[in-house]
Parts: structure tokens; sequence; C-alpha cells
């Protein structure tokens, strides 16, 4: 990126952060911690209070089902009533729900009931970082901002996920290394009570209030196209649990299994700068042409996976394939945004959020189990099959199926003629 770039990409991004105030992107970011520590923290808690990796691996995965269950209701009830409200409500009873799961696995109770404790932390995630991505964006339409501080406002806040979910279980490992996975466990509950909650009384929670209380009549239907966004998001998230499963099993193999999560990092931090330098792309550049790219990158990138044997070369295929991930996350929400009825968005950005969720989830279980019978090269090989898939849907998606909306105070990409990538 050169000079006149980096200093294009600055300018726009301490407009998003007019749009906000300076408070805001920080306790949204604590705000959605908890949720990238719940389910390593459940892990780590039940493996070490009951000495059995099943039930931990069942507990663990319970909060991700959970989430892509309810999450969308939660992106639903935000559209209708406004996210002052719902956060509020949610994020008191996930902070209930995280510190009964605690209290359920120090006190030795049985595999299901843990499960079903995991389940509920996970369906009653408030879900700041979507709401977040809606409400900024929301601030940004209604202040008429240029199509690109509309795009970097989707590059912040995927950056902020990025991080947080890098950040949150290098916390929780900490902890767990340090002193005991509860002490993490209920630390996010104290977390995701206050900073959730902050989120929600933020005065900017009145533009998502004000905008529910204008709405009147059917909210509109879903068009089509969003199902193939949500697939090639589902898609993504099926690459990087196939990742993880490979990356689990080449680490183990090799004998330095503690390398795996900052292997994980590695990806992630690359990802967010990434996610961050696209502000800096230029506006002519649609963005199908972007989603094109990024996964026809994600898709090349990967196939060097396949012959990975060490763990030099490991950390550099992996760091380099997180050039691709964020970019790609940052352009379907893009999409999302633009196609989704004007009375949707925290629910595009929930069932968005759920599907990648979901995706990555399917991928561990399935993958781990390939990687254990026929080595880490099946799980390698399973992600860039879900690389491949996600280049075939953009590769053939039409783009006139992404034409703006046009509608009132939708300025920038929503506001504009279709144009063609």
């Amino acid at each position: 990126m050169g000079s006149s770039g980096r200093g294009r990409a600055l300018d726009t991004y301490r407009e998003v952060i007019g749009l906000t105030g300076p408070l805001l992107p920080g306790v949204s970011f604590l705000g959605r911690l908890p949720t990238a520590t719940i389910q390593f923290g459940s892990v780590l808690l039940v493996a070490r209070t009951s000495g059995s990796l099943a039930a931990a691996g069942l507990t663990g995965g319970a909060p991700a089902v959970g989430q892509v269950l309810c999450g969308p209701l939660v992106g639903r009830l935000a559209d209708r009533h406004g996210q002052r409200t719902v956060v509020l409500a949610f994020s008191v009873a996930n902070a209930l729900a995280i510190t009964a799961l605690v209290g359920g696995a120090l006190a030795g109770l049985a595999t299901p009931w843990l499960a079903l404790l995991g389940a509920c932390a996970g369906a009653s995630v408030p879900l700041v970082g979507p709401l977040a991505c809606a409400r900024l964006v929301a601030l940004a339409r209604r202040h008429k901002a240029p199509e690109p501080v509309v795009g970097a406002a989707f590059s912040f806040e995927s950056t902020l996920d990025e991080v947080s979910f890098v950040l949150g279980p290098a916390l929780v490992g900490l902890a767990a290394v340090l002193a005991h996975p509860a002490h993490a466990l209920l630390a996010a509950a104290l977390l995701v009570a206050l900073c959730g909650g902050a989120f929600a009384l933020h005065p900017t929670a009145a533009v998502t209030r004000s905008a529910a209380v204008r709405r009147t009549g059917a909210p509109g239907r879903m068009p089509r196209t969003v199902h193939s966004l949500r697939a090639a998001l589902a898609l993504q998230g099926a690459m990087f649990g196939a990742c993880q499963a490979g990356v689990t099993a080449l680490t183990e193999r090799l004998g330095r299994p503690e390398q795996a999560g900052l292997v994980y990092a590695a990806m992630g931090v690359m990802s967010a700068v990434a996610g961050l330098a696209m502000a800096a792309v230029p506006a002519r550049v649609g963005l199908p042409a972007r989603r094109r790219a990024a996964t026809a990158a994600a898709f090349a990138l990967s196939l060097p996976l396949l012959w990975t044997d060490s763990l030099a070369g490991l950390y550099a295929v992996v760091t380099v394939l997180g050039v691709a991930y964020a970019p790609h996350l940052i352009t379907v929400f893009g999409l999302t945004e633009r196609v989704v009825p004007p009375a949707r968005p925290a629910e595009a950005m929930a069932v968005a959020t759920s599907a990648l969720v979901a995706g990555q989830a399917l991928a561990v279980a399935v993958t781990g189990r390939l990687a254990e019978t026929y080595g880490p090269a099946a799980a390698f090989g399973a992600a860039s099959l879900a690389a491949a898939l996600a280049c075939a849907l953009a590769l053939t998606a039409r783009t006139g199926s992404y034409a703006a909306r046009e509608t009132p105070g939708h300025a920038g990409v929503a506001g504009r003629p279709r144009t063609r990538s």
C-alpha cells in the first residue's frame, strides 16, 4: 500500500470513528470478547473438571449450536424493537448462562446437562459484533456518508471481530495455565454484562430504535440472492474450520501441539491487517469483483497446505492464507447489506454470522475425524474444496442480482444506479 493509499485509508477510518465517537468501538470490542471465549473456554473447563475430552468436546460444540439456532432471533428482535432493550436483556441472560455453566462444571454435573448449559450460553449471546456492524452502517447511511466510508465501516468491524477471535482464546489459554479456566469464563460473564450493557445503552442505539419505530407494515421479503451470500459465508466458515482441524493434526504429528493456537493467531493477525487495508481499495473496484478476487486468492493460497509438512512451512502458508479471509468476509457482508430489505439489517447480519459459525462448527467436527483417520492433508483438502466452492459461487453470481437498493437515505452504493464490475 503506497503512502497516498495509507493516508486515504487513515482519513476514511477517522470518518468512521467520527460517526460513533471513540467510546463505542472500545465498548463493542470488549462486549464481543466473551463470544470468542465461550467455546474454547468451555472445552478447557470441562476437560479440567471432568477429565473427559469427549465431554469437553460435546460441551464446547454446544454454544455454536445455540448461537446458530437463536442468533437470527436476536437480530429479528433488534430490527423490530431497536438494539437497546434486546442487547441489554441478552447481555444479562448471557452472563447468567455462562456463570451457570461454570457452576455446573465445578459441581460435576453430567455431560448432557453441561451440554445444555453450553447451548444456553450460545443461544443467549447478544451478538454485539453483527449488531455493532448494523449500527455503524445505519449511522453512515443516516449521515449520507460516501461509499468508501461505508466500506471502511465493514472493514473496521470485521477487524474488531478478527482481533477478538484471536485474543479471546489466547486469554482463556493464559488463564488456564496461570490459574483455572473457570476464572476466564467468569471474567467473560462479567465483561458481557458490563460492556454488553454499555453497548446497549450507548446513545447511538437510538438510531436503531428510531428506525424500528418508523417502520410500518411488512418488513419485506429476503431476496433469493441473500441465500447465495449465506452459503458463501458457510463455506468460508467451513474453510476456516477445516484449516483448524488440519493445523491441530499437523502440529500434533510434529510433536508441537502447543503451537496450534499461535498458528491460528498468525492467520488472524494477517487477516485483520488485510481487512484494514480494504479501505485503500479504489471505489471503482466493485464488491462483486472484490468477492471474486478474494475467493480465487483463498483457493489458490490454500493449495500449498496439501504439501506442508513442517512447522515453519505451516506458519508461512497459513499466515499468507489470512490475506484472503477478511476481504471475503467484508465483501459478502457489504453485499448482504446492499440487497436485504431496509427493515431487516440486524437480522441479516445475525443470520450471516450464524451461517459462518455453523460452517466452521460442522467442518471442525467432520474434518477432525478425517484428519485423525487420513492425516492433516485430508482436512486441508476439505479446506481447499470449500474455498473452490466459494469461488465457484462468486464467479457464477450475476452482478445485476446485487443491484443497489433505491431507498431514501441510502447514500453511496445503496443509492447508486446499478453498475457492472
